[in-house]
């Protein structure tokens, strides 16, 4: 029993949303949010409550510190995700509070004896396996075409689909121009979130299937369509490779920033004139450019940008690091801050896995060129240049020596390596 019901009767407590989908699915609650009904700001402040809402009223437990929301109701009044008036009063109700919410798996609350609320069949497409939203008033707010497919990233593996009449109203949305409303930081939040989830390609796939990544990140969308050289690509469509290159980041790692790089490492390839293809040279440079804008107009953090664009610009120098000469090798680590930054580095070498297991019959592949290139910069990183200046070197002569020596110790484990040069 919680403290405000020794204070008064007429407010009721109840654990609402995320919990409970996750609690009938048999997964880890990882947060707990409440909705209160039958009270007033004032009167979660008399027990201690701590205000935190900006919009809306929203308050802290003064002992478990979870969120707790005043039930509230809200009114379209202008485009975009914060053209919204909201009306919190004691007499609004629990079911008005949860059929203003987005997806019907997520309109579920629980009372205070462990009791299902569910107003909306919220529990049957739990059992369906069914993304549906719970109202039109879906269609008021943008963001939630981000949540869906990011829920579908989540859930897909659960066998999660998005219903079919509401990818329509998503679609029609687009059309409406809602999605134009988004604002930069929401559309990059949604989106890293995605890159957390298992199946990011999904939320990709969401967004190109409702229209949205078209508007969205056209640098991505336009991949599809674009043929590769079947030898290399027996896939052929860059964006098909794309997905699949995402795919094989996922199993690799759950680093978003490594998911972010292989998402992006190819976007060159929907700028190659067509007179050219299936060819795409300098697709790698081109590329660079292309992510630097889209970080530019989501402000992207630093650390995504700066491993995405290596990964654009160097990922098939690594591809072919048995053919290309020492200094070439020696270029890419010194580009790279591979001697620095030897973390990024690996995140760097995991990306370019990824993009040669992302093709078909190459799930397995042996991609040697991965130890290969570590091997190559753990070497020359052993240079010591305590010892190049005890031998006398100083000034500028010093990062020549440094330069020289580095590329011996690369040129050896070039000569030396008798692996397969593939």
């Amino acid at each position: 029993m919680f403290l405000v019901f020794q204070y008064n009767y007429s407010m009721k407590t109840y654990l609402v949303g995320g919990a409970v989908r996750d609690k009938i699915l048999g997964l880890p609650i990882k947060d707990r949010d409440w909705v209160v009904t039958g009270a007033t700001p004032e009167k979660m402040l008399e027990l201690n409550y701590k205000p935190v809402g900006k919009d809306f009223p929203v308050f802290l437990h003064p002992k478990s510190n979870e969120e707790y929301a005043l039930a509230r109701t809200e009114r379209k009044t202008a485009a975009g995700y914060h053209g919204f008036q909201f009306h919190a009063d004691p007499d609004v109700s629990l079911e008005e509070d949860i059929k203003r919410r987005d997806l019907t798996i997520n309109a579920l609350a629980e009372d205070e004896d462990g009791n299902v609320i569910d107003y909306v069949n919220g529990q049957a497409d739990i059992e369906n396996r069914v993304l549906r939203h719970v109202s039109p008033a879906f269609a008021e707010d943008p963001v939630r075409i981000l949540r869906i497919a990011r829920f579908a990233a989540r859930f897909s593996n659960l066998g999660f689909t998005v219903a079919d009449e509401t990818m329509e109203l998503m679609k029609s949305m687009v059309d409406q121009g809602e999605v134009d409303a988004l604002v930069a930081e929401r559309v990059w939040q949604e989106t890293s979130r995605a890159l957390t989830e298992p199946a990011p390609d999904v939320f990709i796939e969401t967004l190109r299937a409702c229209g949205a990544l078209k508007i969205l990140f056209p640098e991505i969308d336009r991949l599809w369509g674009v043929p590769q050289v079947k030898e290399y690509h027996p896939e052929i469509d860059t964006g098909v490779h794309t997905m699949m290159v995402l795919q094989q980041a996922c199993l690799l790692s759950e680093d978003p920033l490594i998911r972010f790089a292989a998402l992006t490492h190819d976007l060159g390839k929907g700028t190659t004139p067509k007179d050219i293809l299936p060819h795409h040279y300098d697709h790698e440079e081109r590329g660079v450019g292309l992510v630097k804008e889209l970080c530019e107009r989501y402000k992207v953090p630093n650390q995504y940008r700066e491993l995405a664009e290596i990964t654009s610009r160097y990922h098939t120098h690594v591809h072919r690091a048995f053919e290309v000469k020492p200094k070439t090798l020696l270029k890419v680590l010194n580009a790279t801050d591979a001697f620095r930054k030897p973390e990024r580095f690996s995140q760097f070498i995991t990306a370019c896995v990824a993009d040669s297991h992302g093709r078909p019959g190459y799930e397995d592949y042996d991609y040697r060129q991965a130890p290969f290139f570590e091997l190559v910069r753990d070497t020359a990183a052993a240079v010591d240049v305590q010892e190049i200046i005890r031998d006398g070197f100083e000034n500028e002569k010093i990062s020549e020596e440094l330069y020289r020596r580095r590329l011996q110790a690369v040129k050896y484990e070039r000569e030396s390596y008798t692996g397969p040069l593939t």
